[in-house]
This record gives structure tokens, C-alpha cells and sequence, in this order.
């Protein structure tokens, strides 16, 4: 069996998903398989996928199709259909350097234990410019304080234990498409470090057309994965004051835009609840001017 999956939740990205095949045909390790999760694309995705299944030699390609239900439906799906040791997401529209599978199997063969998660390194753009701050001179680290307490930034890339992942679910709502994927990092990191490797494992493209460059117009459309999440982390044992609080702020404006009735009752620190709402009144009214 090989060690590494690489997965690819796509929709509708035919056009670009070749970008992040030819990355993977130049690997210098084969030591992995591609899955290829197709988040109900209507285009033709699927065939395309069959032509590469059919002529590839150089490694597995797997393939499975869901109905349209986002990226965090995509990870669920994923990880249920992944039986190597370590599974790590490329986005359909990015693709890896030349030498990314073989930098996370020897890395990874040569320091992984039971009580690490897996690998956390770096996103780069077509230039080599780091996405956001490098990761911190330490072996280890927890994502969440990577994040919160070196207040790093920019996506990085996870390779993580696909045993561990694969129990976490997130939460699908009906209707909704978007959940914060961080959720099962921040999990992992009640009970597990992460291995640091500060080298480029991903080459990142953002899309005209991806989540990044609709952030707002998102946000109003999963009301209910966003108050969720800002509940779990208000309760989350490593969060920071701060950053407790600042979720307050934003629980207040996602209740007020969804018409919450209950929403004081049903939030689980009220005293820094009730310190939010002005702030959450105006960054409400923020949300519906640029939205």
C-alpha cells in the first residue's frame, strides 16, 4: 500500500483540474495514489477523470462522485474513501512542486509517531513567495497556535493521519456549502502536535471563481455552519480570550442576519456574548453594506 493519498474535492473545475494532474505525473516519489472527489460537477469532469484513469502507469487514480454539498462534505466524503496512512488536500486549481510527495513520505517515514497528526508546511505562490508568514523554528506545533498564538498567517498545507481524520465530521446543513475546514484541525490539536516542515508543498492559484474571492457573499449563505463554528471555538479549551471574543462579535452579527431569536440564550458564554454586541451590531451592518 502507499503511504500518501493525494486528494482533489472539485466542482465544476475541469478546465483547470489538468494544472494539478501534470503536477502530480512529475512527482519524483510514487509513493502515493490521487483521489479525485467530484462534489456534483456538471461539466465533464467525470470523463475527464476516466481518460487519465485509463492511460496513467505512474500511479492510482481513484474517483468518486457526491452530490453538490461543499468543501467540508468533499472532506467527509474523502477521508471515508482513503486507506493510505496519510491523506493531504491539493485544491483543483493548485498543484504541487515536483518534489512534494517525496518531502512528506521521507519526512514523515524518518520522524512520524503515534503522537503527532501529521505534517504541516507551506503554500506558495507561482513566484516561491511564501502565502502569508512561514511556519515558526520549532519541530512541533499545534495548528490552532500557529494561527493564534505566533499569529502566523496564510494557508498552509496538512498532511494528516488519515485514522485520525477520518472519525471527525463536519457538520452538513441543509442548503449550506461552506464549513470552516479548520474545525477538524483545531480538534486534532486537543490530543496531537504536528510535524513542521518549512518547505513549499503546494503552489497555490486562487481561481476567479473560488471561495476566497467570495468570502462575503459566502458567509450570508451558511448562516448556520458559521454559528456553529463560532460556538465551538467560544467553548474550545485552547482558544485565547481574544479570540473567544472576537467569535462573540461575530456570532451576534451571523444571529442578527439569520433572525435569531433565541440567540443570548443559546450562546454558551453570555457575559463576553453581552460585551459583543455593539460590536456585532455594527459589523452586522458591515456585512449588509458589502453584501
Amino acid at each position: 500500500m502507499k503511504t500518501l493519498t493525494v486528494f482533489t474535492l472539485t466542482y465544476n473545475r475541469a478546465y483547470c483540474l489538468n494544472k494539478c494532474y501534470e503536477s502530480l505525473l512529475r512527482q519524483t516519489s510514487d509513493d502515493f495514489e490521487w483521489l479525485v472527489v467530484d462534489d456534483g460537477s456538471t461539466d465533464d469532469t467525470r470523463e475527464l477523470v476516466a481518460k487519465w484513469q485509463s492511460e496513467c502507469t505512474d500511479f492510482k487514480i481513484n474517483y468518486f462522485y457526491k452530490p453538490n454539498g461543499g468543501m467540508h462534505s468533499g472532506y467527509n466524503a474523502a477521508y471515508d474513501n482513503i486507506d493510505t496512512e496519510l491523506a493531504m488536500s491539493i485544491d483543483s486549481d493548485d498543484f504541487l512542486p515536483d518534489d512534494a510527495v517525496e518531502l512528506v513520505v521521507d519526512f514523515w517515514k524518518k520522524n512520524g509517531s503515534p503522537e503527532l497528526a501529521g505534517i504541516v508546511g507551506l503554500d506558495v505562490d507561482p513566484s516561491g513567495k511564501v502565502i502569508g508568514t512561514e511556519l515558526p523554528d520549532v519541530e512541533r506545533i499545534k495548528v490552532y497556535d500557529f494561527y493564534n498564538r505566533y499569529h502566523g498567517t496564510g494557508d498552509k498545507k496538512m498532511a494528516y493521519r488519515t485514522e485520525l481524520m477520518r472519525p471527525i465530521k463536519a457538520p452538513e446543513f441543509e442548503g449550506e456549502r461552506l464549513f470552516p475546514t479548520c474545525y477538524r484541525y483545531f480538534l486534532l490539536d486537543l490530543e496531537y502536535d504536528m510535524l513542521v516542515l518549512n518547505k513549499p508543498l503546494c503552489i497555490v492559484e486562487y481561481a476567479e471563481d473560488g471561495f476566497t474571492r467570495n468570502i462575503i457573499k459566502q458567509y450570508k449563505k451558511n448562516l448556520n455552519s458559521f454559528i456553529y463554528y463560532r460556538k465551538f471555538i467560544m467553548t474550545y479549551p485552547n482558544a485565547t480570550l481574544k479570540h473567544k471574543f472576537t467569535f462573540c462579535i461575530h456570532y451576534v452579527a451571523e444571529c442578527f442576519l439569520k433572525k435569531e431569536k433565541k440567540w443570548f440564550k443559546n450562546s454558551p458564554k453570555k457575559l463576553l456574548t453581552f460585551c459583543a454586541i455593539p460590536f456585532g451590531i455594527l459589523l452586522y451592518f458591515y456585512i449588509l453594506k458589502k453584501g
